[in-house]
């Protein structure tokens, strides 16, 4: 009997395959192919898929893992590290979206109920599209990528009270007051019951299933939970995406939740797949083609709009001119929750078909779009801040006044230190260098930052450092080194290039992420390159041949070796520059053993126990209670507990441990095996 929906799933993953393929050549983000599938298999394109209901239920699917994903990723703790960003990012630019886009709609004629419902479709943004092209372009650690991740999580979140909201803003509630005092009951209910479940019901489920260790009962209790969560929410009248993203929530507490989210995501994907495609089926080929100046204004002003929003946001939050641009052109397109809130909307008649096929085009080029505009962010932001009225409109907002600390830069400071950046290793150089009594001030972009550590007496400064009135300000021709330690790549090339050419002679350190961006800061001006890859890998080697007792010297050696050649011996197979590696290594190790008290060396002095010529050992140090005795003397006698620290060949060792114990006894003899009492020795 022939499947008729086997062969519609056939006919989607064969076209979405070649489609994705397609736009990966043309660095098109995959949501925008999968869009275009829906578009020429639809029954408004090729009319290839006829079972286009059947289609949007496993969409429905598709949504309820994606939530599902979203809550187990929603980690409390990561929240308090952005919580500013969430909080007051994500609010601002969610609001004046919200309050401008249903002003504008509503002055055009619309009612008041499609407006404001329009308005949050306008807000959200495309997680999946902006935080793939962020991490490819390794932006995650900067400081609008921080803050561009924080707007995204409060816009994730704020999605579910939008569409419980939904009935009210349509109006189909009798009673306003009591729908809203009927929902409060049920929120608080609900929250209820996921504090419980995710603090005693799920951990101990989940325990009994992990203990198993059967790989697919832990896959069906993942999935088992999410449905029938999303089930029983479904049942009390609120809607399968918030029961879905509680789901994820309360396993996100447990220490499961790694391993929930590497099962599921799979399945995340290609059902996800289908309700991008499900929504692509909706779009009308032949209303882009009749209204597309119509299309092209629409996308404009929502561009326009978001972009505004989103930079209002970051200028709330007291970030720099360039950071308020990077994240404004991130986040000024429609995101993929849009199109869930929409089909609610189409539920609750908010939405027309006409302004349905509208809103769909218009969200589909501006996330067509996001490519090109985050490509160019860095660019156009550093054009705009050299512009005369951005210089006029930034005046002294970046600058700390003279008064306003003792030390101030241009007055007093001269032959010193500035540190760009005050994250993990800003801070380190920041601690060495008032340890060592070095002059020194610090620049950074974030405003909370600098005023917690200014008041802690830290020497910290508000500021860009791609522009040059800042590092001025900092006494930059005065200063003898500059440390750039700031995560943001693009950031960091523009600053070495500005110092390099308002200092000439200053000493130039810079931190890199990556060896392949070390040649152009060197070409920029920078004296020494950084790249945290390799430096990982040396500290690494370092451990390694150390163990091996190579000494220190020649490991030293080896690293400036390293270091001086550019890191060429790491990047090129052939490289055979540093030679420790042709050392005679001896398989040699340090390992302790205990004496016990009816041991046959209890009483023996070192030089008659003959443990040199016996078992081939050296005798480095005794521990007897809390004293230490280095290179013990001959005629030193051994007694029980005592701790012997041995240099040997590990069979020799062990070969000397039954002498060490009572009768019979084996306890190990290996440093990595012996009683936890001796670890330290």
């Amino acid at each position: 009997m022939e499947i008729h929906l086997l062969k519609e799933v056939i006919l989607i993953l064969a076209l979405s395959t070649g489609v994705v393929l397609v736009c990966q050549k043309l660095r098109i983000p995959s949501i925008i192919g999968f869009l275009i599938t829906g578009a020429l298999a639809g029954p408004h394109g090729f009319g290839l898929v006829q079972a286009v209901h059947e289609v949007e239920m496993m969409a429905e699917i598709g949504i309820i893992f994606l939530l599902f994903t979203i809550g187990i990723e929603f980690s409390f703790e990561h929240l308090l590290q952005i919580k500013r960003s969430v909080l007051l990012g994500g609010a601002t630019q969610v609001c004046l979206t919200i309050l401008l886009a249903a002003s504008g709609l509503y002055a055009l004629g619309q009612s008041a109920s499609v407006s404001i419902f329009a308005g949050c479709m306008l807000a959200l943004s495309s997680t999946a599209i902006v935080l793939k092209l962020m991490q490819q372009r390794q932006e995650m650690d900067s400081p609008h990528g921080k803050n561009v991740l924080g707007i995204l999580i409060f816009q994730d979140i704020v999605i579910v009270p939008m569409m419980l909201l939904t009935p009210l803003i349509a109006g189909q509630a009798d009673n306003v007051a009591m729908e809203l005092l009927i929902l409060g009951l049920k929120s608080v209910g609900v929250g209820l019951a996921v504090v419980f479940a995710s603090k005693w019901l799920m951990p101990k489920l989940l325990f009994q299933v992990a203990r198993t260790r059967n790989s697919e009962l832990f896959l069906l209790s993942i999935i088992a939970t999410c449905l029938v969560v999303a089930w029983l929410t479904s049942v009390i009248g609120l809607s399968l995406s918030l029961g879905a993203f509680l789901a994820g929530l309360i396993i996100s507490e447990s220490e499961y939740s790694h391993q929930a989210m590497s099962n599921i995501l799979p399945f995340r994907d290609i059902f996800i797949s289908f309700f991008f495609v499900s929504v692509g089926m909706l779009l009308n080929g032949s209303f882009f083609l009749a209204h597309w100046p119509l299309i092209l204004a629409v996308t404009a002003g929502v561009v326009l709009l978001k972009l505004l929003t989103a930079c209002a946001a970051a200028a709330v939050m007291g970030y720099p001119l360039r950071t308020v641009l990077l994240t404004g052109l991130a986040l000024c397109q429609v995101g993929e929750f849009a199109f869930v809130l929409s089909k609610t909307g189409m539920a609750y008649n908010l939405l027309q078909e006409d302004h349905y096929q509208l809103f769909l085009a218009v969200s589909i080029l501006t996330m067509a779009l996001t490519p090109l505009f985050i490509a160019i962010a860095p660019r156009t932001s550093q054009i705009v801040t050299q512009l005369p009225v951005a210089q006029r409109l930034r005046g002294t907002r970046n600058l700390v006044p003279e008064t306003e600390s003792p030390d101030s830069p241009e007055g007093q400071l001269s032959n010193h230190l500035i540190i760009i950046g005050f994250g993990l290793n800003g801070e380190n150089l920041a601690r060495a260098a008032r340890n060592t009594r070095i002059p020194y001030v610090v620049v950074e972009t974030n405003a909370e930052t600098v005023r917690t550590k200014k008041a802690q007496g830290e020497p910290i400064h508000y500021g860009d450092a791609t522009q040059p009135v800042i590092l001025e300000h900092l006494a930059i021709q005065r200063a003898r080194v500059a440390v750039v330690a700031i995560s943001d790549a693009r950031a960091t090339e523009l600053i070495t290039q500005v110092i390099r050419k308002l200092n000439p002679k200053i000493h130039l350190i810079v931190r890199t992420r990556f060896v392949k961006e070390m040649p152009l800061l060197y070409q920029f001006g920078a004296d020494i390159v950084i790249p945290e890859e390799f430096e990982t890998s040396i500290e690494i080697f370092t451990r390694v041949l150390q163990k091996y007792l190579v000494p220190q010297a020649e490991i030293n050696d080896f690293i400036a070796e390293v270091r001086a050649g550019g890191y060429d011996m790491f990047r090129s197979p052939s490289g055979q520059r540093a030679q420790v590696r042709d050392l005679p290594i001896a398989d040699l190790e340090i390992s302790t053993l205990r004496i016990a008290p009816a041991s046959e060396l209890v009483g023996v002095s070192l030089i008659d126990s003959n443990l040199r010529q016996r078992f081939g050992t050296t005798l480095l140090a005794i521990r007897r209670g809390d004293e230490l005795i280095s290179n013990p003397d001959i005629q030193t006698r051994f007694r029980a507990e005592d701790v012997l620290v041995l240099l040997g060949r590990p069979e020799r060792i062990s070969a000397l441990s039954p002498l060490c114990q009572d009768c019979g006894d084996s306890a190990s003899s290996s440093e990595h095996r012996t009683d936890p009492a001796t670890d330290s020795a």
